[in-house]
């Protein structure tokens, strides 16, 4: 017997049944994937995994609000010189606070039995309403009859970043669904050219919580914000680079989503719907982009009515913009301003900062009115916390404070001209209608026509939802 026959032999002798099933596994293992697969079932895809998931959805309910514009006041301003009168504490200032007023609080920073801190500008009433607002929000006093306060805002975070993350999400915790996200998620876009969610940055330095307080978290990255750059051009790369012609750009694009298509039909990860859909989007905004950052055609009434001018992207001139996005059948526009952190200079921070936004927020309030947008269009203005009554950085600076805050709404079904809630004469805790931040996202999602205990979505292995286990519709808001 030859060498080669005698080897034959003896490998015949080891193919086994018991052989074959323990070393052909996973050939067996494979030839089942691919029978999966070729149904398109095994990562949940199903006959819906290509639809475009920012088409235009109904929510759960006839919604007040279709569109949001949230002009989030990121370092927290302090509600105490703005927008919360405390002539008890002026009484107070430079005098230690009660004891009993204490009792079991923390402070971010400072030691909490610092001496008490009186208001450092003046208040007088405005409107048919008769708020009470600082000297330091004049054009806010302009349309304050259509505008709601709440003075009861509180929260569960006292430093930057979580208590941004949990105003914006939800959670302190990194990786869940923005409000923006969840709003898209719900509602979709009327928007094909421009993104559905998008984000600007006006502020002296980026937000504390990051592109988090933006992000999609477990949601399909398509719901994600779209930050438009603060410096130069808002959006880059509008123009094709030499050498590279219209045409040329439609095949290089039409081939790759064919391989996409083909990928995503094999696997049915919703990434790369997401992938498909930006490429699309970035192709289309080339037209759509340049017609919106064009403030040529803004008369020169409105310009001034904002205080904006063309070529800069600072906090008047974003407001114009999210005007003319939601104009254009954008979702979600949000504004950062990350500039309110008075730990000190307080006085000359709040004047400078005052003097950025005040104007622009009520042009835009005003602007959406007349325009007759402001009824189905909802404006928020917040920040993540309030001020301490208590002093900090000699004279003229206050710390973080979670127990009370103030923020106002306008328009999308929100009852004008009301101020809800009271603090006690410290402005130190909430006391009437207290809101809670989950009360305030419960409320925001009913204005948008969703119950915020079914607006879920399933990830690890149990629903989520933004306002976690606990929100109510705070009905006092609603008109």
């Amino acid at each position: 017997m030859t060498r080669q026959e005698h080897f034959f032999n003896e490998r015949r002798k080891e193919i086994t049944r018991r052989w074959f099933f323990k070393d052909c596994g996973v050939g067996l293992g494979a030839i089942a994937l691919g029978s999966l697969m070729s149904g398109g079932k095994l990562f949940g895809a199903g006959p819906n995994v290509g639809v475009n998931s920012l088409a235009p959805k109904q929510p759960h309910f006839a919604p007040k609000a279709k569109r949001v514009i949230y002009l989030f006041m990121a370092g927290a301003p302090s509600h105490l010189e703005l927008f919360d009168h405390k002539p008890e504490l002026a009484k107070w200032d430079g005098k230690l606070p009660p004891a009993e007023l204490l009792k079991g609080y923390r402070a971010a920073f400072i030691n909490p039995n610092s001496t008490l801190l009186g208001p450092k500008f003046k208040f007088a009433k405005h409107g048919k309403s008769g708020a009470e607002l600082s000297e330091l929000l004049p054009h806010l006093a302009g349309v304050v009859d259509d505008i709601a306060i709440v003075k009861s805002m509180h929260t569960d975070a006292f430093n930057h970043a979580p208590a941004q993350i949990f105003m914006n999400t939800g959670s302190v915790q990194f990786g869940r669904p923005s409000f923006g996200a969840w709003s898209t998620y719900g509602l979709g876009s009327e928007s094909q050219d421009l993104p559905a969610y998008v984000v600007f940055n006006t502020g002296q330095k980026g937000t504390s919580g990051g592109a988090s307080n933006w992000g999609s978290g477990f949601l399909p990255s398509i719901h994600q914000g779209t930050l438009f750059r603060n410096t130069g051009d808002p959006v880059l790369y509008l123009s094709n680079p030499k050498g590279v012609d219209a045409q040329m750009q439609r095949d290089s694009l039409d081939s790759i989503r064919t391989l996409n298509q083909k990928h995503l039909d094999v696997v049915g990860d919703p990434e790369i719907a997401t992938r498909i859909n930006s490429y699309e989007m970035a192709y289309r905004m080339q037209t759509s982009a340049p017609e919106l950052m064009d403030l040529s055609k803004e008369s020169k009434e409105t310009m001034a009515m904002y205080g904006a001018e063309a070529g800069k992207t600072n906090f008047a001139t974003s407001c114009l913009l999210a005007r003319r996005l939601i104009e254009r059948g954008v979702r979600f526009v949000q504004i950062f301003h990350e500039a309110w952190d008075h730990h000190g200079g307080l006085v000359g921070g709040l004047k400078e900062q005052c003097g950025k936004t005040d104007q622009a927020s009520a042009a835009l309030v005003k602007d959406l009115k007349q325009r007759g947008l402001l009824d189905d269009t909802l404006v928020i203005w917040g920040g993540e916390f309030g001020r301490t009554p208590m002093v900090q950085g000699g004279n003229d600076g206050r710390d973080h404070h979670p127990n009370c805050f103030t923020m106002w709404m306008a328009g999308g079904g929100v009852k004008p001209g009301l101020t809800l809630g009271e603090s006690d004469e410290f402005g130190f805790n909430a006391t009437r209608d207290k809101v809670h931040v989950h009360d305030l996202h419960a409320t925001l999602l009913h204005l948008l026509g969703f119950d915020h205990e079914k607006l879920t979505y399933r990830s690890q292995g149990r629903d989520f939802r933004l306002t976690d286990v606990q929100g109510e519709v705070v009905e006092k808001l609603l008109a």
